[in-house]
């Protein structure tokens, strides 16, 4: 990951939460730079995915605020009092558990950090108890509704644009779509669906000249045909380059946590996908910049999670479907593996889990799978 010299996470953070790079800006000097030395220890020692580092600065930084308003000036001045302080008062501003959990984490990390640095006299946060995670799983669409969803997006077309609607000027390339309408704006209407679901879907934009909103959608049904069909992580899907899809062993190759290199099948229907959308969709949007990045956004840069997250949300929102997100597929696309009879290690090595104990927590068996396995294996069933 490349690094900022003045300034090495937080201004991607910023992109979600404004009021970051403000109060790491805001810090005393000795506290923004033990922040800038603390992130850099994450991405170039510990090897931490850029959005594992921004999560662990976001933290850091509510933190250190939170001792400035206690009158710390220095990374010294911390104490079991003022962590104890910071997560009650993200208790009482109403952070889940698995939130806190999360913080407290954070406060843990950098106290250790912090004092082998010597910047601690000792490792404050060496007791810090937190409350146990409450591991959530997110919604997961039952096969039907995975078609559902796929065939809304394979059938959408470009609403017809509005006598007068000017194009946008293109956005220079690499920049995230942050200004894309967010789900449920109109700009692309689903033709009927399996069950009659006509739609206004997200993600794209006002029909425009030279096929801009048929690349659109074809940038759409290859990424959603690629979470459903490899349970990628959004961060892997976008980015994924172009040669790392191998077309004649339908495989695509995953730079995953950690740096951690793994191979993906996929199916038919994304192949098809993918082939329309390089072949057709990527030359329409691509721009001087754009690099050899897979996926899009609608400006020509590489497209970013955050688009990606509102393009799903929306054509499941158009599809009548619960509220469906990249890592929403990621689990569907795990369960029905299992289902299937997919063997449990094989599921991890797809998901790219080091460990089979996450595979474990993070899928689940449908209880008609179970029931069958008891009817079969039970002498009593």
């Amino acid at each position: 990951m490349a690094l900022l010299a003045r300034w090495p996470v937080v201004a991607a953070v910023s992109r979600a939460d404004d009021s970051t790079r403000a109060r790491h800006e805001a810090l005393p000097a000795a506290l923004r730079n033990a922040v800038d030395e603390f992130a850099r220890h994450l991405a170039q020692v510990r090897n931490q995915s850029p959005h594992t580092v921004r999560a662990y600065v976001a933290d850091l930084v509510s933190l250190l605020d939170h001792a400035v308003r206690m009158g710390g000036r220095a990374p010294a001045d911390l104490d079991l009092t003022v962590l104890r302080s910071w997560l009650a008062k993200q208790r009482t501003m109403g952070a889940a558990r698995s939130s806190l959990a999360r913080r407290a984490a954070t406060a843990r990390t950098f106290s250790a950090w912090a004092h082998r640095r010597g910047l601690l006299p000792t490792d404050v946060a060496a007791t810090l108890a937190s409350p146990k995670a409450q591991r959530e799983l997110p919604t997961v669409l039952r096969v039907d509704q995975a078609a559902t969803l796929l065939d809304a997006v394979r059938h959408a077309h470009p609403a017809p644009q509005p006598p007068g609607t000017a194009e946008q000027a293109p956005q220079p390339a690499g920049t995230p779509e942050h200004t894309a309408q967010p789900a449920g704006a109109t700009g692309l209407v689903t033709g009927t669906a399996p069950d009659g679901l006509p739609a206004t879907a997200a993600g794209g934009r006002s029909a425009g000249a030279d096929g801009h909103d048929e690349a659109v959608l074809s940038r759409d049904r290859a990424l959603l045909e690629l979470l459903y069909a490899t349970g990628v992580r959004i961060s892997e899907a976008c980015g994924l380059d172009t040669g790392d899809i191998d077309h004649g062993r339908r495989v695509i190759r995953v730079l995953g946590k950690g740096d951690r290199e793994r191979s993906v099948p996929y199916g038919l229907p994304a192949q098809r996908a993918v082939d329309d959308w390089l072949r057709h969709g990527r030359p329409v949007l691509a721009r001087p910049g754009c690099g050899d990045a897979l996926l899009l956004g609608a400006r020509g840069g590489r497209l970013h999670p955050t688009t990606a997250r509102r393009i799903v949300a929306g054509y499941a929102d158009a599809a009548g479907l619960p509220r469906t997100s990249p890592h929403g597929l990621r689990h569907s696309a795990a369960t029905h593996l299992l289902e299937g009879g997919a063997d449990l290690r094989a599921v991890q090595e797809i998901l790219g889990h080091s460990s089979l104990a996450s595979t474990q927590i993070y899928t689940h068996v449908s209880v008609e799978r179970l029931r069958a396995a008891y009817r079969q294996a039970h002498p009593r069933a």
